[in-house]
């Protein structure tokens, strides 16, 4: 819980915007907080945002957003919490006076929270270690291979103890609305969901990504079985004939299934899979492209180079260089690439 557990005192929260950060991520954790107080009348929360100096920081949408103070000016500010706000490209975000101080935040035993993808900073400021926590499902991968003692759900948010972790997006409305439901009752957190037309407040338990069988219907469990068996073996690929066994049918009755829901061959699904777990780690962190190739179940570089390049219409390397803004913005994009877009 944020602040004075009997609610006395406002709980003072500061938000440290990170370049690029989701402004959706953001407004989603502060909305909540305005109408908590508007609505009863009150100060039950105070929050103020940080940056790593007090120049004006660039949101995701292109949006700039000045902070009211740096993280060197914010001794004095008596905090109850801190919370960073992330978004694309986190790890490439390199200041060691904002790492310092969330590690001295740390330190005071404060509550340490994280949007969106900010649970990258958390972990690289040692403050995730021993504790359960989530990062938006893009990043996931890219994080345990980076991070690999964290322990990381695919669920909407998680809080341990006082550590505060959340998916992008609106995610970060539904953990202040457990927050403020903990802390001021579920009374106050049901007006605030109506205010904003939500249509239920979801909790940690809720997962980030739409599952499968809410796509296809409860009607196919053999069909959902054979993608989860897909997704848990990306580095050692399962044959067609060991999903087939598993799941308890015949190779044709697969195939046949992926044809008539996902449209397309189960091989393929198989491939676009690894394909885009390869992307998010070619894009997400500094692995060389052969460990990458290998963390994919790709035989060799070459291999997985040539399949990269037909899917996304350019190789890994090319890709990796565009991203560092070493190729023209020119050039192709597959319309693989345009469907996974960024939407955070």
């Amino acid at each position: 819980m944020i602040g004075d557990p009997v609610g006395n005192a406002p709980a003072r929260i500061a938000f440290l915007l990170v370049p690029n950060f989701s402004m959706i991520a953001f407004t989603s954790a502060l909305e909540p907080l305005r109408m908590a107080n508007q609505l009863t009348g009150e100060t039950l929360y105070e929050w103020m945002t940080v940056g790593s100096t007090p120049d004006a920081v660039r949101a995701s949408n292109g949006l700039y957003l000045t902070p009211e103070l740096g993280v060197v000016d914010t001794a004095d500010s008596n905090l109850d919490a801190a919370f960073v706000c992330g978004g694309n490209n986190i790890h490439k975000f390199h200041d060691e006076a904002t790492v310092s101080w969330l590690r001295q935040m740390g330190k005071k035993e404060k509550v340490m929270g994280a949007l969106c993808t900010g649970s990258y900073l958390l972990a690289k400021a040692d403050l995730l270690d021993g504790y359960r926590c989530t990062i938006h499902w893009e990043n996931i991968a890219s994080t345990r291979e980076e991070y690999p003692n964290l322990v990381i759900s695919p669920e909407l948010f998680e809080i341990d103890r006082n550590r505060y972790t959340c998916a992008g997006g609106i995610a970060p409305m539904d953990m202040m609305l457990c927050e403020i439901r903990s802390r001021h009752g579920a009374e106050l957190a049901t007006a605030i969901s109506e205010q904003y037309m939500c249509e239920r407040i979801r909790d940690q338990n809720d997962r980030q990504r739409v599952p499968l069988t809410q796509r296809i219907g409860t009607s196919q469990p053999k069909l959902a079985e054979a993608v989860s068996l897909m997704e848990a073996n990306i580095e050692e690929p399962m044959t067609l004939d060991e999903l087939s066994h598993h799941v308890g049918l015949s190779r044709r009755q697969l195939e046949r299934l992926f044809q008539r829901y996902l449209n397309c061959v189960p091989t393929r699904y198989y491939l676009e899979l690894r394909l885009e777990r390869a992307r998010q780690l070619l894009l997400q962190t500094s692995m060389p492209i052969v460990d990458i190739a290998l963390a994919c179940g790709f035989i060799s570089a070459p291999h997985f180079s040539k399949c990269y390049r037909d899917t996304f219409s350019l190789p890994p390397r090319d890709e990796r260089r565009r991203a560092a803004g070493l190729m023209g913005p020119d050039a192709p994009v597959s319309a693989t690439l345009r469907r996974s877009g960024r939407s955070r």
